[in-house]
């Protein structure tokens, strides 16, 4: 597995003597599914800030594909084009008067021919059913679309890494079910992708990898397996056990399921 992406005795203060960030040192690596847990103010966000160089750090080091960002403009660019951030709220993501200028936003920026900006757009309203709403104003579409557009956004600016924060929050089961498939689809593309969540069995079905963040410090990296078994760590924490993680413990079963169909499966035996 390629490194794409190691932060080194990061710390970040949005005010002096307060701390969002606190000797940070992680490593993310090509194709990864990561899960990023923690309170509301744990770190979770500066993190992803951090990661995709909107912020820069206040000590400690960012590397990206082996070369230090530093101050280094040149290096920040590539940064920013290598690592993708699709925030929470839509909203603050998306400028473009139409579906297909928002999504070529990025491509523009980056100097590209005309040509290679339209196959990037082109792809990313395929990848993301998206062809019907291209002359759309993405200002007038539901909050799971403008999700969508958001995640083509980032597609179309073809990064190694894809930061997204909260992507579920606020849309009905259809479009988080949809979410869901999408990531899957990114994922299948080779994307390593972050994501930063409340929702502990989302994060148990899906990662292989999870983060636990509390009060800006990195609490705990492992597996879903190792870190919901960790009763005292979620406790001081603030997380709760997924419900299929409880209900084998309940059941008895040698291993936890990851989805309803593998509890079934597991109970048939």
């Amino acid at each position: 597995m390629d490194e794409i992406i190691r932060l080194e005795q990061v710390c970040y203060e949005y005010e002096k003597g307060r701390p969002a960030l606190e000797n940070l040192t992680i490593s993310i690596g090509s194709g990864e599914r990561v899960a990023v847990l923690g309170e509301n103010g744990a770190g979770k966000s500066t993190f992803f800030l951090v990661a995709n160089g909107v912020l820069r750090p206040t000590r400690g080091t960012v590397i990206f594909a082996g070369t230090p960002v530093g101050r280094d403009t040149r290096n920040l660019n590539v940064l920013r084009r290598g690592v993708g951030l699709v925030f929470q709220d839509p909203d603050v993501q998306i400028l473009g008067g139409t579906v297909e200028e928002e999504i070529s936003f990025g491509p523009v920026n980056l100097d590209l021919s005309k040509q290679e900006i339209s196959h990037r757009v082109e792809q990313a309203l395929d990848a993301f059913a998206l062809q019907s709403y291209r002359e759309r104003a993405p200002q007038e579409l539901s909050g799971g679309e403008k999700k969508r557009v958001t995640l083509a956004d980032a597609l179309a600016m073809e990064p190694q890494l894809l930061l997204l924060d909260e992507p579920a929050a606020s849309l009905d089961p259809v479009h988080a079910d949809l979410l869901e498939e999408n990531l899957a689809m990114l994922s299948q593309r080779g994307l390593a992708l972050v994501v930063a969540t409340h929702d502990v069995d989302f994060a148990w079905r899906w990662a292989e990898r999870l983060l636990v963040f509390h009060e800006g410090h990195l609490e705990a990296d492992g597996t879903p397996a190792e870190i919901f078994a960790d009763e005292p760590l979620l406790h001081r924490c603030g997380l709760a056990q997924p419900v299929l993680f409880r209900v084998a413990r309940m059941l008895g079963l040698a291993r936890a399921p990851r989805t309803v169909e593998e509890l079934e499966q597991e109970w048939m035996k």
